[in-house]
């Protein structure tokens, strides 16, 4: 019979805020306008707009960061990000601020593969030639 499989993981919730930079901010952002993602989830406070172009840019870092990575690795180490508009100095600070536990089973409709059966070192060894 087949056991279980633990079907659970965990993503960071993170923060995405504005923050100065260098130069003037030119695009309407405001310094500690913010928006997190929880999930699949993206919230930002009542009554805060956040521009499309600068969340198109940090989109395809989002899911990257939600997840676990190596301690050496850039995506834990680099938290900023430069506004798209080259004349912007804004920047986006990208902080993981907890973690939350999901199941495959609730966010796919597609199965995990079955588990793989230990192999004994009897069948193992089948099919070598020596």
């Amino acid at each position: 019979m087949a056991r279980p499989r633990d079907d659970r993981f965990e993503l960071y919730d993170l923060r995405v805020e504005v923050v100065a930079g260098d130069r003037p901010m030119v695009c309407g952002h405001r310094v500690g306008d913010w928006f997190e993602v929880r999930g699949e989830n993206l919230t930002l406070p009542p009554g805060q707009a956040f521009s499309i172009y600068a969340l198109a840019a940090l989109l395809p870092l989002l899911p990257a960061k939600q997840r676990p990575t190596a301690a050496t690795d850039w995506m834990t180490t680099d938290a900023e990000i430069a506004c798209p508009d080259p004349h912007c100095g804004a920047r986006f600070r990208i902080t993981r601020v907890g973690t939350r536990t999901f199941r495959h089973s609730e966010v796919t409709a597609v199965p995990l593969p079955p588990v793989p059966r230990r192999q004994t070192r009897a069948s193992s060894s089948r099919g070598r030639t020596r």
